[in-house]
């Protein structure tokens, strides 16, 4: 039987479609200097984008471009098979999360096998001896799943009186949400929100939501309170009108206030609605005006406000500062005594309870938690300590916490070899809780190793890298294969994680490591702000490239043993650095890539174009052009040998349209003056986030390790028990 691996790819027609530089139509103020004169492009496969997703020619492309996957990968269906097993093999089908409290009852999800999706549920909680702790299922997915190919339901919210609860579904991929309430002791409809944009917040009388709208851009731009039950209509309590910002809203732990934050990549602007005082139906009132550069966010314990903020750059790394509730504009923001900044820290995050205020944040590139106990006056500390972790590297995160008068925080803490685990932390008598470690079967904690490793790059600044690898298989200076992963933008840290998922690359001898390069946060604020974005932006490639550079120097693999993996930013990632160093690795895994840089920056039509251009530049511009258009992915594929790249895309996808990776397949195929395969592979029933069934998520998985793993020879390396 024929492998398929000499069918020939297809071929996407050329049309050229001209780009303009310049001056973009409607947008012209937001190009402080624009290109004069304009410049144009002669885009070939402009074709390819149908913004409705309903052009048979373009359904029919992509359709062909799956088929070729298939065939090109036949060889590996049995191969793929066993991926599946082994990965499935690592999970508990049957599971529930730990219970987090909430007011009368615990709440938590269980999953059951052979079932695709969640089933979110609760209990009384223990201490109401009066009533026996029977499980209550509110909402099975699984039933409402069953006639759709997507369906991203992110979780539920309880009303504040517990007698409903809310929950957003998506049925595409496209991050539209409906809300729908319901009643939690009968399971009916009460209500129905349609096309949200999935962030909204019950008041605290159970009878009103707030949510947000998207524009035609799918930027998050309206606020909108509903009453339930009323035919009147919605009533829209702010429109953010700049294009650059993005609206979202919060209500404080203490339960008092409704927070509104309209931000763009480098301010923000903070409103607030007293539900104690006003109720519902008051008004909103402005915190602090925005000034560029300027970013902030609030929280609220007893008569105070807690801001999170940068003081306009002022303090990089971030602060935490207090107001009076009454006085909340930036002249009345002062350092908390015995809290006041410091540059080697960087905080980013803060939980306000009754009593203490557990701020999370960043020291030496390590996540760190310190817990504040505040003084009476709420204005000082009257003491303060860091919570310590005992592995290293790890990752500790806010987990669920739903209470405000408690003295006990729940966090997420996991590492390379360890799964995720619930700790429930006594601020008080600084005691740990384990509550729950996710079950991962047929894993044995103690035949795999993590490291933290140190890469100098060609400025001469250290990067960070973490590694695991199964101890059996690794030999100190050996070259083995490895898989080197990476992002590096919109300061987003790419902390250690655990993935069950990864064994199967593990255990057949493939170490995995992560790069945190520049333009991440893993460093600090100005890793990102400084040194990893706008004209600073090659850091991240040349950092990618350095780090990958350092492992085959210090002998932990070579490039005809190294794969590189990135996803969304992070196949910006990739696709640059294949450009630059097509010798660097054997092959590429490319999810979402976002690599049509110039094309849908140009374009303010395109969904989230406009608030990118704080994060890449404007192409508009003169002094972004030439230097995105230098590392633009599609715009710099040349007549060179590439490695295998296998890229994932989703017809759905509003962050990443299915065009760029359409795009960047037929390009390299045009340019590339090798043999190695180019696959494309597009899910036709999702989005960014791959499949919302966890079984179909896991084959995709599958699909694209064994392409890996087949690059890399190691189809017929047997894992070990």
């Amino acid at each position: 039987v024929s492998d398929g691996r000499s069918l020939s790819a297809p071929v996407a027609e050329k049309k050229p479609k001209p780009v303009r530089f310049g001056k973009p139509e409607g947008h012209e103020k937001c190009v402080e200097r624009p290109l004069d004169p304009v410049r144009e492009h002669l885009d070939p496969y402009a074709w390819l984008r149908c913004d409705d997703r309903k052009d048979p020619q373009v359904l029919e492309h992509l359709r062909r471009e799956n088929e070729y996957a298939e065939q090109m990968t036949q060889h590996l269906q049995e191969f793929r098979q066993t991926l599946y097993r082994e990965m499935l093999g690592h999970v508990r089908e049957t599971d529930d999360t730990c219970p987090h409290p909430h007011g009368p009852y615990q709440y938590y999800v269980k999953t059951l096998e052979g079932k695709s999706y969640e089933i979110h549920c609760r209990k009384p909680t223990s201490n109401q001896a009066r009533v026996k702790a029977e499980e209550q299922v509110l909402l099975d997915v699984n039933a409402m799943a069953q006639e759709l190919e997507y369906c991203d339901v992110p979780g539920i919210d309880p009303s504040p009186c517990h007698e409903m609860y809310v929950y957003a579904i998506d049925t595409k991929g496209s991050e539209d949400y409906d809300l729908v309430v319901v009643n939690a002791s009968t399971g009916e409809e009460m209500d129905r929100v349609p096309r949200t944009g999935g962030c909204f917040e019950w008041d605290e009388q159970s009878a009103f939501l707030f949510y947000t709208k998207r524009d035609k851009a799918q930027r998050q731009f309206q606020i909108w309170r509903h009453k339930l039950g009323s035919q009147e209509e919605d009533a829209l309590l702010l429109q953010e009108n700049d294009e650059l910002f993005n609206l979202t809203l919060a209500k404080t732990l203490s339960g008092r206030f409704i927070v509104t934050n309209s931000s763009s990549t480098e301010t923000s602007e903070e409103r607030f609605l007293d539900l104690e005082k006003e109720g519902a139906e008051g008004n909103l009132r402005l915190l602090q005006e925005r000034k560029y550069g300027l970013l902030y966010s609030v929280t609220h314990r007893g008569d105070n406000f807690y801001i999170e903020t940068n003081l306009g750059k002022q303090a990089q790394n971030f602060t935490l500062l207090v107001c009076n509730i009454e006085e909340p504009a930036m002249d009345h923001w002062e350092a908390i005594k015995g809290f006041e900044y410091d540059p080697d820290r960087y905080i980013t995050d803060a939980v306000c309870f009754e009593d203490h205020i557990a701020v999370f944040g960043r020291q030496d590139g390590f996540t760190k938690l310190w817990i504040l106990k505040m003084d009476g006056s709420g204005r000082g500390v009257s003491s303060l300590h860091e919570v310590e972790f005992e592995e290293f590297p790890s990752t500790v995160s806010r987990g669920i916490n739903r209470e405000f008068k408690t003295d006990v925080i729940r966090v997420g803490y996991q590492s390379l070899v360890s799964p995720r685990s619930v700790i429930d932390y006594n601020m008080d008598k600084k005691t740990k809780e384990t509550k729950k470690v996710k079950p991962v079967p047929n894993y044995n904690k103690t035949l795999y190793a993590s490291e933290r490793l140190m890469a100098t790059a060609r400025d001469g600044v250290s990067i960070p890298i973490s590694i695991v690898y199964r101890k059996d298989k690794h030999v100190p200076g050996r070259p083995e294969h490895l898989m080197l992963y990476g992002y590096g933008s919109y300061g987003i840290c790419n902390d250690p994680f655990f993935s069950p998922s990864n064994l199967v690359l593990l255990d057949r001898g493939v170490h995995f490591a992560i790069a945190h390069i520049r333009g991440g946060g893993e460093m600090g604020r100005a890793w990102y702000e400084d040194q990893g974005k706008y004209l600073t932006k090659k850091n991240t490639f040349y950092d990618f490239i350095d780090v990958a550079d350092h492992l085959v120097a210090s002998n932990w693999t070579k490039p005809e043993r190294m794969a590189i993996h990135g996803r969304s930013a992070g196949g910006l990632l990739v696709g640059a650095v294949l450009n630059m160093r097509p010798d660097i690795c054997k092959v590429c895994l490319a999810g979402v890539p976002f690599v049509d840089l110039m094309c849908t920056m140009s374009d303010p039509s395109i969904p989230l174009t406009v608030p990118e251009w704080e994060e890449w530049g404007n192409p508009h511009d003169e002094r972004y052009y030439d230097y995105m258009l230098s590392y633009s992915p599609i715009d710099n594929v040349s007549a060179q040998p590439y490695p295998a790249v296998m890229i994932a895309a989703g017809l759905h996808d509003p962050r990443v349209a299915y065009w760029e990776p359409a795009k960047w397949a037929a390009k390299l195929r045009e340019l590339k003056t090798d043999s190695n395969p180019i696959i494309l592979k597009t899910e036709m029933s999702s989005g960014h986030f791959s499949a919302s069934d966890r079984y179909k998520y896991l084959r995709e998985k599958a699909f694209e390790y064994a392409f890996v793993l087949d690059q890399l020879g190691l189809v017929k390396c047997d894992a070990p028990m």
